[in-house]
């Protein structure tokens, strides 16, 4: 099965909404050349402009972007690879700040709009929503897990309720039968079609550089919705993630396998961002929160084998700096300590 474009009666666009693309790139080049061409081939009372970031890759993609002469391009090259966080801090201040933009849609190198995803977009109400998350499917059609938007269980009574009676990610995520319904207000959403207004983004500013990867996207939603900006999933808003090797069962594992994350410096980052997020999420719940969810991080280290110490020693300094909200290691220091 193939991913169906959005429905083909829609309301007249508005095609007055200047509409500029962020992607980050790391290293895929064959993903990043679909992508790309997939967002060209989007009229540019559509698309304005694709601003993409380069974060420092080295198969070619920088030499394969020096030869790309489209108009609508619009190329940063990092000599370091600052995550994605970094990569979408850095694109989005660069498009507010050169292109004007009335809203950005950003995406990293494996996800695309579906066909007749950015118009969709254009043809909603345009004070409707300060963000939009699109409903992220994989090619063959099914609904990508680790993209599925969120309300804070925190929040609202019956998402709490069904996550503490064991709904595990469906007790707080948005279910299956809202991809066929009209839309409806989340609070957290993934950067894989998010869709955010100019104005949200000079109210709430960037995402923080300084988290690298994991959590920076559900951080700088969540913020935006404390904030009393309003996201909404629109199921209309289609878009693709051809995240081929979690699809599936396992498809919000992300860099999970065999029960551990790999390599291994990454247990830093999912773990540190983490309590950054839960801590935002939960509020005065964090710390009841906080008991419940450590044990589990520590039972962990029994899929980690020859590997259990430095597990243990990356988990408990992405702990100390969690608890403590700070920027904590560099990302050289994470490489150091992960051998």
């Amino acid at each position: 099965m193939t991913l169906a474009p959005a429905p083909d009666v829609l309301p007249m666009p508005d095609i007055s909404r200047r509409l500029v693309a962020v992607v980050v790139t790391y290293n895929r080049l064959d993903k990043l050349k679909v992508t790309l061409a997939r967002l060209l081939d989007s009229p540019a009372h559509e698309l304005a402009q694709v601003v993409v970031v380069n974060n420092a890759s080295t198969d070619g993609t920088t030499d394969w972007l020096a030869t790309q002469a489209d108009p609508r391009l619009d190329i940063l090259t990092s000599d370091i690879n600052s995550g994605g966080a970094g990569g979408f801090e850095w694109g989005m201040r660069h498009a507010m700040e050169t292109h004007a933009p009335d809203w950005l849609v950003v995406m990293d190198d494996d996800g695309r709009p579906a066909p007749g995803g950015f118009a969709a977009f254009h043809a909603l109400p345009a004070d409707k929503w300060d963000a939009v998350a699109a409903a992220v499917y994989f090619p063959s059609g099914e609904i990508c897990e680790m993209n599925r938007p969120s309300r804070n269980p925190f929040w609202h009574g019956r998402e709490f309720l069904r996550t503490a009676l064991g709904g595990g990610r469906s007790g707080f995520h948005i279910q299956p039968s809202d991809y066929d319904g009209d839309g409806l207000q989340i609070d957290v959403t993934s950067f894989v079609g998010f869709f955010i207004s100019a104005d949200a983004v000079r109210r709430i500013g960037y995402p923080d550089p300084s988290l690298f990867i994991y959590g920076d996207d559900g951080i700088y939603t969540l913020g935006l919705t404390k904030s009393g900006g309003r996201i909404g999933f629109e199921p209309a808003v289609r878009f693709e993630h051809d995240l081929t090797s979690f699809q599936g069962k396992d498809a919000g594992a992300g860099a999970v396998q065999n029960g551990r994350l790999t390599p291994l410096w990454k247990v830093y980052y999912y773990h540190r961002n983490l309590m950054l997020l839960y801590r935002m999420a939960a509020g005065v719940l964090f710390w009841p929160a906080l008991m419940v969810v450590l044990p589990k991080w520590l039972l962990k280290s029994r899929h980690y084998g020859a590997d259990r110490a430095v597990f243990l020693r990356l988990l408990r300094r992405a702990i100390w700096d969690g608890l403590l909200r700070r920027p904590g290691l560099t990302h050289a220091e994470v490489l150091r300590r992960s051998q």
